[in-house]
């Protein structure tokens, strides 16, 4: 079994926690509605996605 021979500083476990912390979510303009949405999903607005409507919603024939 590997044990480690030495200890590990405090700097090199800072280092490499510092990429575990949480980042904000992205969002983008909807192409057809310009409401803003996560990318790769689903307009929860318009219900468009890749120029088609994929889900029917209440005001989606508003435009």
């Amino acid at each position: 079994m590997a044990v480690p021979k030495q200890k590990q500083s405090h700097a090199r476990t800072s280092k490499r926690r510092a990429t575990h912390k949480l980042e904000a979510p992205s969002f983008n303009a909807c192409p057809h509605c310009h409401s803003p949405r996560r990318p790769h999903r689903v307009c929860p607005t318009c219900g468009y996605y890749g120029g088609r409507e994929v889900v029917p919603t209440p005001h989606s024939h508003d435009h």
